[in-house]
């Protein structure tokens, strides 16, 4: 039977793996992957019912939003982690509703660069307050100093995190049999 710390797992939740001897290590990477999974879903149907929208799409937005001077098709891929052609397929739908728009780069006649419309600006605008609220509301669970808690530990997690993945993880070599 899995086994939980304060509150028995929802059956599709990725904690309903866990049997009570897994390592707390273990334990804890479920739970942060159950809760980031959770507020996903959460932010992914607000933006559907609300905005028609996608969180593909949001994302593209913010990063615009965030450059006003536009970014190259390449710099969003890179920034979104997505293929190009996802790119081009996003930038396709959001410049049809008049989102964006698409400008040549002047000294590379091969790239595009996207910046936000008016009309894109304001809308993002919209939505960025409304997730912002929506967020707020998903960590009401927690008072605002254990949101603060939590925010120093996962800071303090994330240096190790980053260190980890720089540096070659080794298992220890299988014992060899004498033969």
């Amino acid at each position: 039977m899995p086994v939980s710390d304060d509150q028995a797992p929802s059956p599709l939740d990725h904690e309903t793996r866990l049997q009570a001897h897994d390592h707390t290590a273990l334990r804890l990477w479920l739970r942060l992957l159950t809760c980031t999974s959770l507020i996903e879903a959460s932010v992914r149907q607000i933006l559907r019912t609300d905005f028609e929208s996608t969180l593909p799409r949001f994302d593209l937005l913010a990063q615009l939003d965030r450059h006003p001077q536009g970014l190259r098709m390449s710099e969003l891929s890179q920034r979104l982690m997505v293929t190009g052609g996802n790119v081009t397929g996003l930038a396709d739908q959001l410049e049809a509703e008049g989102s964006i728009t698409r400008e040549p780069v002047a000294d590379d006649r091969r790239a595009i660069r996207l910046k936000l419309s008016a009309a894109g600006r304001r809308r993002f605008a919209e939505m960025a307050a409304a997730h912002e609220r929506w967020v707020v509301t998903l960590f009401e669970a927690l008072s605002r100093d254990e949101q603060q808690q939590l925010l120093r530990l996962l800071g303090k997690l994330k240096p190790g995190l980053l260190a980890g993945t720089a540096r070659e993880f080794k298992a220890p070599a299988p014992a060899r049999r004498r033969s």
